[in-house]
């Protein structure tokens, strides 16, 4: 069997029956548990541009003769139009994959992903030194592997590759850590997902050391053993291109006195779910979206003058925050907090946003709580949980009811505009009537004068 047949294969070859269901409109072709007697049904995989293998144990290809590929086949292999290659349920001898990843240089494969795989063993690099890849993406998930300490060497004949990779992920794997070497060879990302592992504080200080990913734009640290908050800020202050951070499902202690400074290239910032009382400050000043919802927050008031979304769902808020604090806002999330009612001048603010949810609150719908909360309704801007999401706690009579269903006069709700013009009326008609009054009276009589 040749070598271009292998790589089709994804290297999937078992020993059980299997074949390849192609989805013409997705571009989309899985292939199961193939072997050399269903090969044939790779061919309708030809025109996929994501190609998905599932299933297999590799371990008895080991010892499989592998040579260089002849002209034709790297045409044929030129000729595909695969941007994707996914391997799922696997178990992959490395050695195995060190001989056959070269080959991918002849493809236009950008993206690798490797599903629910056992790596096993340990391969022989130095085929791939100074081989150029066109993969730009490299992803896997919930994968088991040798430990990555150590490994330089094997880096080193990786590197002209991993030097034009952009985007990283290594997620739901049991990661502990990345030592500070293998940072200072991604030299070109811009994005690492290292979410759902093990990370700690003390071990991502020694990721990100001096050098490590010089260009990476997204972090993402979703779902770690990270604690310190002091501790996070700190590790990534030597990201000097950072514009996206998520440290959301982290259980994170915060100290108040800490005066860290989060990179001030920040944009986006996830704090969700972290355990957080309060908003700690500073924060970067050109943060446009803070995501701090599912936390213990009981009021916000910070001022971030290019902030555009703020993300508040599920605290314990008391109020809205002052939107006068937030001048380029326009998305605001408060719904299942403990807002009882939206004043008027704030009413007035928020309608001039573009997304406001604020369901699931505790509304007091005797005046300003249903009135506000109709006002902004009727400008479309409360979203998908209007009307059903609104519902009255207080007075009794309203409880339980929609917010929708509350009758709200402008008489009982902004009594301002209704006394104001009555007073100016009154004060209208009181003058005209003195005036019309002394016009009616009869002149006196002068007294004639005496010669």
């Amino acid at each position: 069997m040749s070598v271009a047949v292998l790589l089709l294969l994804g290297l999937g070859l078992l020993e059980v029956e299997g074949r390849c269901f192609f989805n013409r409109t997705k571009e989309h072709c899985v292939c199961y548990n193939l072997s050399e007697e269903n090969i044939g049904s790779i061919v309708q995989c030809i025109a996929a541009s994501v190609v998905e293998f599932r299933g297999g144990e590799l371990e008895r290809y080991v010892a499989f003769p592998i040579n260089d590929l002849d002209p034709p086949t790297i045409d044929m292999l030129g000729t595909l139009v695969i941007r994707k290659i996914i391997f799922g349920d696997l178990l992959v001898p490395e050695i195995l994959l060190a001989r056959v990843l070269r080959f991918f240089s002849y493809t236009h494969v950008q993206e690798l992903v490797f599903e629910s795989c056992v790596f096993e063993g340990r391969g022989n690099w130095h085929e791939m030194a100074g081989q150029d890849l066109p993969i730009l993406s490299l992803h896997f998930h919930n994968v088991t592997s040798a430990p990555l300490t150590g490994r330089e060497q094997d880096l080193a004949s990786l590197g002209s590759w991993l030097e034009t990779l952009q985007e990283l992920a290594v997620t739901g794997s049991h990661l502990t850590s990345l030592p500070c070497a293998i940072g200072r060879v991604f030299t070109a990302l811009r994005s690492l997902d290292v979410a759902q592992n093990s990370l700690g504080d003390k071990s991502l200080m020694s990721t990100f050391c001096k050098g490590a990913f010089p260009q990476l734009q997204l972090l993402r640290l979703q779902r770690n053993n990270l604690v310190s908050y002091h501790s996070v800020c700190e590790s990534v202050q030597l990201l000097p291109e950072l514009q996206h951070l998520d440290l959301s499902q982290n259980m994170l202690m915060a100290d108040p006195s800490s005066s860290c400074q989060w990179p001030l290239t920040l944009r986006i910032f996830n704090l969700s779910n972290t355990g957080l009382d309060e908003v700690l400050t500073p924060l970067p000043p050109r943060l446009e979206v803070l995501d701090m919802s599912c936390n213990h927050l009981r009021a916000v008031d910070i001022s971030l003058g290019a902030l555009k979304k703020l993300l508040l769902s599920q605290n314990v808020l008391q109020a809205v925050p002052p939107i006068r604090n937030y001048p380029m806002l326009d998305t605001l999330h408060v719904d299942n907090n403990s807002i009882t009612e939206l004043p008027w001048d704030e009413v007035k603010l928020l309608g001039h946003l573009r997304d406001v949810a604020a369901a699931g609150n505790p509304y007091n719908c005797s005046c300003s709580g249903a009135g506000g909360l109709q006002v902004l309704a009727a400008t479309g801007h409360l979203g998908q949980g209007w009307p059903q999401g609104y519902t009255c706690h207080w007075p009794p009579g309203y409880q339980g009811r929609l917010v929708e269903e509350v009758p709200v006069s402008v008489l009982q709700c902004n009594r301002a505009a209704v006394v104001a013009p009555v007073c100016v009326t009154l004060a209208v008609l009181g003058v005209a009537g003195a005036i019309c009054l002394l016009r009616s009276r009869p002149r006196l009589a002068r007294p004639c004068r005496r010669w």
